[in-house]
């Protein structure tokens, strides 16, 4: 049976002052996010309208997959757009989490979807779903 809900994650605590955050408390809201949803894509846009193409082919992965998935807007917050991107030590969205683990932004995905590790990892994190 396949689950899956078309909203987009807000981002907890903000406020029109994000620019003001401090980086520590950007990261404890990634982090809250990335381990409080099982499969979590931080991208432009989302999963409705992807805003660029990177993050659209990360989310026509996904839904490869018929799992419920996760998206964070990064446009919507500035902290939270640079604020993965020191999380993650990756330079570039989308970034892919799951389980609570950092994949990969949309080359890795396109990489682990081709040689089928991804459809591996995705099925661990739809065991831990139900």
């Amino acid at each position: 049976m396949s689950i899956r809900r078309s909203t987009s994650l807000q981002c907890e605590n903000h406020s029109p002052d994000f620019e003001q955050e401090t980086p520590s408390a950007t990261k404890e809201r990634i982090d809250a996010l990335v381990k409080g949803n099982p499969v979590l894509l931080f991208m432009k846009g989302n999963k409705l309208f992807p805003q660029c193409g990177f993050s659209n082919t990360a989310v026509q992965i996904l839904t490869t997959y018929n799992i419920d998935f996760e998206t964070v807007d990064v446009l919507s917050d500035e902290a939270i757009r640079q604020g993965v991107k020191d999380y993650s030590q990756w330079p570039t969205i989308p970034q892919l989490y799951v389980a609570g683990e950092f994949v990969g932004g949309c080359d890795i995905m396109i990489e682990e979807y081709q040689n089928g590790n991804l459809a591996e990892t995705i099925e661990k994190a739809k065991a831990d779903m139900m």
